[in-house]
C-alpha cells in the first residue's frame, strides 16, 4: 500500500474511502480523468462534489491535482455527512469506539445467534438517532461494515433496514485510513442539503463533479434509497436543469449514471435529456446484487459540458 509522511508524523497510506457504498467510482477514476478538462487542472479550481457518496473521487482529487485550491463535499444524507465531520474534527474518539465494537464483534465470530443479535442491537440503537455525533457516526461506520454487501437503505421513516451480512470477521476501524482520511478532509468544506446550494461556492475556474442516485435499471435494481426521499425521475430531470445553469455559467462538470439503454435499446431517457451534452458509454462493473450471478460487467454513462 502506499504511503506518505505527514507533517513528520507517521505514514499514512494514501486516504481511500472508509465506506462500502453502492455505485462507488474507484473503478472510473481513469475514465473520469480522461474527461477533466485541461484548462482546470492546470490552473488554480474549486472542486464540488455535490453527492459525495463514499467519496472515490473527491481523495483521488485531493491526491492527484496539487493546484486544487478548494474542495466542497455536499450530500443529503445527513448521517453520511456527519461520519464525514466526525472523522474531520473528531476521529481519534471515532477509532476508539470502533476498535471496541471490532473486538467485541469478532469475539462472536463462532456465534451465529450472538453475533445477530450484536448487529441488530446496534442498529437499533443507530435507528433511534440519540446518540452523540461520534457514537452516531461509529453506529454508522460499523453498520456499513458488517451489514449485507455494505449497501445503505432507509425506509420513509429514515430507518436503516439492512439485514446483517455474512462476513465473519470485518475490519470494522481501519485506523490509518480513517487517519489519512482526517488529514486530507482538514481541505475540505463539508454541506448537508440539496445539490443546488453547492452553486453558491463556485468560482470563477471550478470543475463539478456528479455522482446521483443512479436510475434503477429494473424494479429490483433500485439503491437510491440513501435518504427517505427517492431520487426519481423528476429528480434526475431536475438535475439536469442544474447542469444546464452551470453551463450557462461557464462552470464544467462531469455527471455519472447508469445506463438504461444498455439494458434496454429503446430507453433513451438519458440520451434525450442530456442531448444537447456530450454521452460516453464507459465499462463498469455491478458489485451489489442478491443474486451474485448478476454481478458483473455493464456500461455507465460519463456525461460532460
Amino acid at each position: 500500500m502506499e504511503e506518505r509522511k505527514i507533517n513528520n508524523r507517521e505514514l499514512l497510506p494514501i486516504a481511500k474511502p472508509f465506506l462500502k457504498w453502492a455505485g462507488g467510482k474507484t473503478q472510473l477514476i481513469n475514465k473520469i480523468k480522461e474527461q477533466i478538462p485541461p484548462n482546470i487542472i492546470n490552473n488554480q479550481f474549486t472542486y464540488i462534489e455535490p453527492f459525495v457518496g463514499s467519496g472515490a473521487v473527491l481523495f483521488w482529487m485531493l491526491e492527484q491535482f496539487p493546484k486544487l485550491e478548494r474542495a466542497i463535499i455536499n450530500d443529503i444524507n445527513k448521517d453520511l455527512t456527519n461520519s464525514y465531520l466526525t472523522i474531520k474534527n473528531n476521529v481519534q474518539d471515532l477509532i476508539t469506539i470502533l476498535k471496541k465494537w471490532e473486538a467485541e464483534y469478532h469475539k462472536l465470530s463462532d456465534n451465529e445467534e450472538l453475533k445477530k443479535k450484536y448487529y441488530y442491537d446496534k442498529r437499533t440503537l443507530f435507528n433511534l438517532r440519540n446518540s452523540n455525533q461520534t457514537k452516531q457516526s461509529a453506529l454508522f461506520i460499523f453498520l456499513n461494515r458488517t451489514c449485507f454487501n455494505g449497501l445503505f437503505r432507509v425506509n420513509k421513516k429514515n430507518e436503516f433496514n439492512v439485514p446483517i451480512g455474512s462476513y465473519r470477521k470485518p475490519q470494522i476501524c481501519n485506523t490509518k485510513n480513517l487517519l489519512a482520511v482526517s488529514e486530507v478532509l482538514q481541505r475540505v468544506e463539508i454541506l448537508n442539503g440539496d445539490y443546488s446550494n453547492t452553486l453558491k461556492f463556485a468560482s470563477e475556474n471550478t470543475f463539478f463533479y456528479f455522482d446521483p442516485p443512479y436510475k434503477p435499471l429494473s424494479e429490483t435494481s433500485s439503491f437510491n434509497s440513501y435518504a427517505k426521499d427517492k431520487f426519481d425521475d423528476n429528480e434526475q430531470i431536475r438535475l439536469k436543469e442544474f447542469c444546464e445553469i452551470l453551463d450557462n455559467q461557464n462552470h464544467q462538470w462531469i455527471l455519472s449514471n447508469s445506463d438504461v439503454k444498455g439494458k434496454d435499446v429503446n430507453n433513451n431517457f438519458f440520451d434525450n435529456l442530456y442531448a444537447s451534452f456530450n454521452i460516453l458509454r464507459v465499462n463498469a462493473r455491478r458489485s451489489i446484487n442478491a443474486n451474485p450471478d448478476k454481478r458483473g460487467k455493464l456500461t455507465e454513462l460519463l456525461i460532460t459540458n
